[in-house]
Order: C-alpha cells, then structure tokens, then sequence
C-alpha cells in the first residue's frame, strides 16, 4: 500500500493573487502596529515633503511602521530591515511588497528622529485610554546600554597631554629631517626642485594630533561649564576625565558584571502595575544621583496625573530629593543604601508607629523595615527590573545603533515606545474602541474597519 501525503508542488502557479493579509495570523504584532500607526498623528512627518522632484519617495506611513516593528522584534539595523522586507513575511505585509533601501531607511530615521519621539506621548496616550496607567506605584531603575564606540577609542585627559607631547615631538623630528634631505637635494639637484607630499606617517601624526587638541578642548570647556554651574572659578579638567573620539558624547561606566563599557545610562520610570514605560531619559553620566525629581516630574508632564508612591532603589538617594517627593505629596520608597536579600530575608519586620526624632534617612531605614515598606520595594523588583531585562534580552537592544547624544536619545525614545506598543499588544488592547479611525493620511489604503 502506497503512502499518501498532501498535495506539495513548489512550482504550482496561482490562478488568482493571493492577499497579503492572508500570510500572517490575524492576531499578529504587524497587523496591531499597522493598526496603531494608521491611527497616530504623522503630520509632523507627512508635512515635511512639500516639495515634488524626482522619483517619489517611500511613504512615511509605510516607513514608520517598518522602524516600528523592526524595534519590537530586536531588528534595529538599516541593512537588517532592508533585508527583512525581501525575506520576512511580517516585513513584507507592512511594506506591502515595497523594498526600501538600507541608505533610504537610515536616512529616514535620522531625518524624522524628532518627530518620532512624539510618538512616544501618544503611544503613552493610548496606553492610558486602555487602563494600563494606573499610576499607583511608580518604579524608577537605570540601565547601561553600550554606546557605538568601543571604550579603547577613549582617553583620559592626562594621557592626551603626554600622547599631545609625544605627538608634537615626532613632528618636529620628521621636519627637521625633511629640512635636512631639502638642503641635501638643493645641493645636488639646485633649489627650484619641486618637494613631495607629506610623508604617511607625518600627515597621520598631524592629524591625530589635531583630534587630541580638539577632545582637551572640549574637556576643558566641560570643566569650565561645571565650575560655573557650581560658582566655582573655572580649572583644568582632572587628568582621568575622559573622552570618547568615535562618540564623543558617551562615557565609560560599569556594567552589571563589573566589567567597564562605552555606554550611555538609558533611565525608565514605569507604572509597577503594568510594566508600561511612563517616563524615560538618557544620561551621559554614570550614577543615578539627582535623578529621582527629574524622573518624577517627566512622569507628571507626560501622563497629566501624580503617582501615590515612587520606588527606586539606593542609587537614587539624595536626602533633599526625596524631602521635595515628600513635598509633592507623593511616598518616596527609595533604599538609603544597598540591601542585600539576605537582610531582607533575615531582619525582623517593625510594626508600630514611626518613632519621633528620625531625620530623613533614619525614617526611611525604618519605613523599609515594615511590611508595607518591603511589599513596595519588591513591586520595584517586578516591575522595573523586568523592564529593563525585556528591552535588553526580548527585545535585544543592547547597543545604540546611531551616535551622538541626540540621536542616541530619539533612538532610547523608539525603544520605549516599541516596549510600550507590546505592552499594548500583549493586554489584547481593541484598538478601534479606543481610537477613532480617521481619513487615510495617505493613498495607502487604511485598515481601520
């Protein structure tokens, strides 16, 4: 008895067209961000091509929700999207069979970087229309994403002093024996003799000179601009202040694992019941310090409500931030120092009331010793932490794609925004009861019902 499979003929012709919305699941991730971005305010884009030359260009709709998805799946690099909207099947039904190039893709992300940080606040919008900003507990953590530059392109003011001596005395040596073999061939060959280029070596020694002068430059006038935000008379940089010649702007700090990176410290504020992103920045220093306020305040700015309670852990404590929390009338739950599990594990839990004559810190050391002080801190570990693990291993953003302060910024901006659009996706949110669908933005065919 002979086998019997179904039918597979790979060069099997198809009588009709087949749809591309039948390629994918009608629950995909690519027909919800489709959905959304249909449903957004592009204006800021849309306007920006006023001008009719050329061959069109690709529509800004179509390329939005291209740079979208690609930041919720961990696909992030002009050449990888290029490459997913010939081979992907998801990238293919959003593009709707159009095949942007790399050059195109990259060229609109940096162009349009500002307007799609906007996006982020609407997004945020949509998020609170369906319930997911309660704004209950808010949990503030930090996270060190790898800048586009390797540390090894740093160096510290004090070097750059000795490599600027070193630099200037091997320039000299080369003119001295340039003007030794001149005077030699004068000599010979008589003084009309037309001279070579700069040797290899000199013109590269010039110019990496030139790039020291330029980074003590702006060290210096770092410092000067620290001093004077201070009241301080303005000094020289201290010698292990460093800077970075592929991105300036980024700085070397310590990783999880101990180990020193390049990086910029990406923050996020987010609502502990749902995981959304409620707040975000990117710091170019290391440390935490001073950023509990601007965290809070950004959170009040973008969702229009105050939160009962802010959680963040020992990185985050200055005493004056968190009396002007107090002030707020919102509950700082911030640890004063570093609490170990095991403390937590192991010491007794206070109940009673709060004994009279604490300053600031003592009474939040006795507030984290009650249970109600323990259960907040502990949303703080399921719910920013996981976060921060969602955007760095689900999402696999790990390092900036762009370089720059600003445009590493717009960049950290798109990744929340994607995170908040999964978080969207993931609570199974209906779109169309909470958006209206308007006129179409473009000839793009609009798949609002």
């Amino acid at each position: 008895m002979g086998k019997t499979f179904r039918d597979y003929e790979p060069d099997q012709l198809l009588l009709m067209p087949p749809s591309l919305r039948d390629w994918l699941p009608e629950d995909h991730l690519a027909y919800f961000i489709s959905d959304l971005v249909e449903r957004l305010d592009l204006s800021e884009i849309l306007d920006s091509y006023s001008e009719e030359r050329g061959y069109p260009p690709y529509h800004p709709v179509m390329m939005t929700k291209l740079l979208l998805y690609g930041y919720a799946v961990g696909v992030r690099s002009s050449r990888k999207l290029q490459q997913g909207t010939r081979e992907h099947v998801a990238f293919r039904v959003l593009c709707a069979g159009n095949e942007p190039d790399f050059r195109t893709i990259a060229a609109f992300r940096t162009r349009h970087l500002e307007a799609l940080e906007g996006l982020f606040s609407q997004v945020l919008d949509v998020c609170a229309q369906a319930g997911l900003v309660k704004l209950g507990v808010v949990a503030i953590d930090g996270t060190k994403i790898k800048a586009n530059a390797s540390k090894h392109k740093a160096m510290s003011y004090g070097r750059m002093k000795k490599e600027r001596r070193r630099l200037r005395a091997q320039i000299r040596k080369y003119l001295r024996e340039c003007q030794q073999v001149d005077a030699e061939e004068d000599a010979l060959y008589g003084a009309d003799k037309l001279g070579d280029e700069l040797p290899e070596e000199l013109a590269d020694a010039a110019r990496r000179l030139q790039k020291i002068d330029e980074a003590m430059a702006a060290l210096r006038e770092e410092a000067a601009s620290e001093a004077k935000a201070k009241g301080r008379p303005p000094k020289a940089p201290k010698d292990k202040a460093q800077r970075n010649f592929t991105d300036p702007d980024s700085r070397i700090m310590k990783a999880p694992d101990k180990s020193f990176v390049q990086a910029y410290n990406g923050q996020v504020a987010v609502d502990a019941e749902s995981q959304v992103i409620v707040a975000k920045a990117l710091l170019q220093q290391a440390n935490d310090k001073n950023q509990l306020v601007p965290m809070v305040h950004e959170t009040v700015d973008n969702v229009g409500l105050t939160p009962e309670t802010v959680v963040a852990d020992s990185g985050y404590w200055v005493g004056e931030q968190v009396e002007r929390i107090e002030y707020y009338d919102i509950e700082p739950v911030v640890a004063p120092r570093k609490i170990r599990h095991r403390e937590w594990r192991e010491s007794a839990v206070l109940e009673g009331p709060m004994p009279e004559g604490l300053n600031t810190r003592e009474k939040m050391e006795w507030k984290l010793k009650t249970e109600d002080g323990r259960r907040k801190m502990k949303q703080r570990w399921s719910s920013v932490e996981p976060v921060c693990g969602q955007i760095k291993h689900a999402m696999g953003f790990r390092q900036f794609s762009l370089r720059g302060h600003r445009k590493t910024n717009g960049e950290w901006t798109l990744v929340c925004t994607a995170h908040n659009i999964l978080k969207l996706f993931r609570a199974s949110v209906k779109l169309a009861e909470l958006l209206p669908c308007g006129p179409p933005a473009s000839p793009l065919p609009a798949i609002c019902a």
